[in-house]
């Protein structure tokens, strides 16, 4: 497919089985994870990971592995049981801005955060809103994930489908399919919050539940234009994510 490698496949020749995949299935995820992670890894040490093309994402898999990539993108989430909305899969790379170098201090050791970007506006309101959180606290979150492509989406959703037993269903409670996240919608752009302790929740909600930063986030957030997306029992049937809030100023 050479350099139209990010247009979807003409070879229709899979039909998901989106409750939990068939082993032809799980052996073919296999394979394109495999296939696709000396791109990853070098794209996560280059510190563009979450910037990833389709053309990229397609380059190093077979036809019959892009054809298999296809189907995912052509999910809705309404077909299986949700209701998020479908923001679209943009071809070109909005106008974004690097956070800055992060880190956590965990256990004593300084550990360095992947590089993310937001849009310009999120990025100055969440200056604003940590500001006045560290005034008001002496504490403040930082950007775990930011902006995140289309296509790094995709690869995300495959590479979390194993640990939600291969059903592309229940993954899609955890990590949105292409076109439906917030991550890549700057319109909506969503940022996942992480404390300066490392605790982000992801495993066990309630820990970030209980932080003093994600009260203060419920007292303030609203003022800086933060909206949290996925409350407990969000009509989504998304699972409860008390780090991720999405930027409603645009």
């Amino acid at each position: 497919m050479g350099a139209a490698a990010w247009l979807l496949s003409t070879l229709p020749v899979w039909a998901l089985n989106v409750v939990q995949l068939e082993p032809q299935e799980r052996e073919t995820l296999q394979a394109v994870l495999a296939a696709l992670d000396p791109l990853i890894s070098a794209k996560k040490k280059d510190g563009a990971a979450n910037l990833l093309a389709w053309q990229e994402l397609y380059e190093p898999l077979t036809a019959s592995q892009r054809a298999f990539l296809d189907e995912f993108r052509a999910v809705r989430a309404g077909a299986l049981g949700a209701t998020s909305h479908y923001f679209g899969e943009s071809a070109a790379t909005p106008e974004l801005v690097p956070v800055g170098p992060q880190q956590v201090v965990k256990d004593g050791a300084a550990k360095p955060l992947d590089p993310q970007y937001l849009p310009r506006a999120a990025l100055e309101a969440y200056r604003r809103m940590m500001e006045a959180m560290q005034a008001g606290l002496g504490r403040r979150l930082l950007v775990e994930s930011g902006y995140r492509s289309p296509a790094y989406q995709l690869y995300l959703f495959l590479f979390y489908l194993p640990k939600h037993g291969w059903s592309v269903t229940e993954t899609n409670r955890f990590v949105a399919l292409p076109g439906h996240s917030e991550h890549g919608n700057p319109a909506r752009q969503a940022i996942d919050f992480i404390n300066e302790a490392g605790i982000n929740g992801e495993d066990h909600p309630e820990e970030f539940e209980a932080l003093p930063e994600y009260r203060w986030l419920q007292e303030h957030a609203g003022q800086f234009s933060f909206a949290l997306s996925y409350p407990r029992d969000n009509a989504y049937h998304t699972s409860f994510e008390p780090w991720h809030w999405h930027y409603e100023g645009s």
